[in-house]
């Protein structure tokens, strides 16, 4: 069996109450592009039933020839972890990470026509750039401008936005999501970082971002471990390169 073009991953952690049915509905609206694709689950330390419900989606949709579903589960809340592992295990051509929350098939419509039409390795969906429509609270909008000016200062950071949605070649990226020392929160910044200081031809794209269910983990008490991150993040890419 061959290989799929695209791979979706997806991290998720305590999705019970949309997982089911984000994944019917990001299925539906893949259908008409046409794309040979698999979504790769990637599970990390939830405590109610997305486990369970991964597992049905998986079962259900098994066949590879038809969009197939894959779950992994670590057993330990840690989304770069989670995100990393899914990058590792997808085997398309092109790979798009993505939020179960999101599943903006209009980013990844847009971002495959630029990978495949460009000189460009990968796409950013920035809730930040010009023409984005953050519809988030605003202190959570705050927050990532807040977030990115830190990587900014801290690593030069040249883009506008690290997390969220993403598209890139695979072929061109894996060795830089390898290398990645940091997960939990900063893996994507890392990711990010390691591909922008690599030279690696980056485009950014604005995107609409609404939030459609709370944040999954409060934004106040991630915080502390995201500066703490932050630090670890600075000490790998300064200091060990």
């Amino acid at each position: 069996m061959a290989d799929p073009y695209i791979s979706l991953v997806i991290p998720v952690y305590n999705e019970q109450a949309i997982l089911h049915a984000a994944v019917l509905d990001l299925r539906e609206r893949l259908a008409p592009l046409g794309w040979s694709y698999e979504i790769i689950l990637a599970e990390n330390g939830s405590r109610d039933r997305t486990v369970e419900i991964g597992h049905e989606l998986a079962e259900r949709y098994a066949d590879p020839r038809d969009g197939q579903v894959k779950m992994i589960s670590l057993g330990e809340p840690n989304y770069g972890k989670a995100l990393k592992q899914g990058i590792l295990l997808a085997r398309g051509e092109l790979v798009l990470c993505d939020e179960i929350d999101l599943c903006d098939v209009a980013f990844h419509h847009r971002a495959v026509e630029i990978l495949e039409s460009d000189d460009i390795d990968m796409v950013i969906g920035s809730k930040l750039v010009a023409g984005a429509e953050d519809q988030r609270p605003l202190f959570r909008h705050v927050a990532s401008l807040a977030y990115s000016t830190l990587l900014q200062a801290l690593l030069g950071f040249r883009g506008t936005d690290t997390h969220g949605l993403k598209a890139f070649r695979r072929q061109a990226l894996i060795e830089t999501v390898r290398a990645c020392l940091v997960d939990k929160d900063v893996f994507a910044s890392e990711f990010v970082i390691r591909a922008d200081r690599a030279g690696i031809k980056i485009k950014e794209i604005p995107v609409h971002v609404a939030e459609k269910r709370p944040p999954s983990i409060n934004l106040f008490k991630r915080v502390p471990n995201v500066l703490k991150n932050v630090a670890k993040l600075t000490l790998a890419i300064r200091v060990r390169g």
